[in-house]
């Protein structure tokens, strides 16, 4: 007994910074997959602009995901994970106050850029976290707290839809400012790296030592890294299209805001259960098999999207597309700590993800938005342009070897 009369502090098991992770990460999550595509008929009513136009707020998301990703692994190094949180809840929070009273796209835009550097800082510090307290298991907890990121849209497409139509659109980015903030916060004071509560760091099973890492020069100098890159921006760019485009297609069909938001959310729905399921499994299996079978059937999905002609139907092939794109996330992040080791990941990482940042939101919402806005809105035109980019991105991801 100590002397204050009670037992030895038991050590922290990791399981509390896999919580506060999820916590931290469920507002960047819902607001990148989830609420443009439900804002994307009032900005378009409302500032007057085109498909395209509204397309490209992702565009500028993304952009700054390339822009800062690396730059976010290197301040987890030097800061730690608690400060990079709640650092980027900060700027969250005061960005969604941006949204609220943003005179036309240019602040939309603004907007978005700002919320994908906050994204950055939280994702990051995230995955860093759990892979150092779960070594054994790093595609399932990579994928658990990938299921809260996307995960977080599918629940609430439907409750900002409501608060849209019920609320206004000032109130409903009030509200989600002050859930950012709660969320972030306290997720990030439950968040931390095993040495900096007083841990040794896990090592794998069987006392097998971690493997070597590459730093993020080194990586760039392989093959296996561009494959990579080229796979998460096909794939990048094929999923993140479905955010803006689900919707106004359901529109499309012919069905009112409240079903054609279901597409969307079964979109979300598929992509956040692929997150846990896709992560477990890539621990199993060879990572790369189980990533280019759901990219292979994304295509398809995607392929086959033009025909459906109902919701049910649409709903099914976005719910494939988007089973495909969480798994993109689920596995990235072990993948990239087989390819190329862990103690660079934060940098390495950032890197892999300027592919998704600075080419996907240019290849899918941006490029999907500006064909429909000039083709008077074919969408077999843009569907099949999706399809091939995922069927693409399961040939390249048969490429990625590991590098140490």
């Amino acid at each position: 007994m100590s002397a204050a009369g009670q037992g030895p502090r038991a050590q922290p098991t990791g399981f509390g910074a896999l919580w506060g992770s999820c916590l931290a990460i469920f507002w960047p999550g819902t607001l990148a997959f989830g609420f443009p595509g439900v804002m994307a008929s009032h900005w378009q009513q409302t500032f007057g602009v085109g498909r395209g136009a509204v397309g490209t707020t992702m565009f500028f998301l993304l952009a700054a995901v390339g822009s800062f990703m690396f730059l976010a692994g290197r301040l987890q190094m030097r800061w730690g994970v608690r400060r990079l949180m709640t650092l980027g809840g900060l700027v969250g929070t005061a960005d969604m106050l941006l949204a609220a009273w943003a005179p036309g796209m240019a602040w939309v835009y603004a907007w978005a850029f700002l919320m994908g550097a906050s994204q950055c800082c939280i994702y990051i510090a995230a995955l860093t976290t759990v892979q150092q307290w779960f070594p054994a298991r790093r595609g399932l907890v990579a994928g658990t707290v990938n299921l809260v990121f996307g995960g977080g849209a599918a629940l609430m497409s439907p409750v900002f839809a409501w608060l849209l139509t019920s609320r206004g659109y000032e109130d409903t980015c009030l509200f989600i400012a002050v859930a950012n903030l709660l969320f972030t916060v306290i997720g990030a004071r439950f968040s931390d790296l095993p040495q900096h509560r007083g841990v040794t760091p896990p090592q794998p099973p069987g006392g097998a030592a971690l493997p070597k890492s590459l730093t993020s020069r080194q990586a760039l100098a392989t093959r296996g890294f561009w494959f990579f890159w080229g796979m998460t921006a096909c794939m990048g760019a094929a999923g993140i299209a479905m955010v803006t485009l689900a919707t106004g297609y359901g529109q499309n069909l012919g069905l009112d805001l409240e079903r054609a938001v279901i597409i969307l959310a079964v979109f979300n729905l598929g992509s956040s259960g692929s997150r846990l399921l896709m992560g477990w499994l890539s621990d199993k299996i060879e990572r790369t098999v189980a990533m280019s079978w759901t990219f292979w059937a994304a295509g398809a999905a995607y392929l086959a999207l033009p025909w459906c002609g109902g919701l049910g139907s649409a709903a099914l092939a976005a719910g494939v597309v988007g089973f495909a794109f969480g798994t993109l996330f689920a596995v990235s992040a072990p993948l990239a700590v087989d390819c190329f080791g862990p103690l660079h990941f934060g940098e390495v990482f950032g890197l892999v993800f300027t592919a998704y940042g600075l080419l996907s939101g240019f290849l899918g919402p941006a490029l999907g938005g500006w064909l429909l806005d000039h083709t008077a809105g074919n969408y077999l035109l843009v569907f099949s342009l999706l399809g091939c980019l995922a069927l693409a991105a399961g040939v390249l991801a048969r490429q990625v070897r590991p590098e140490v």
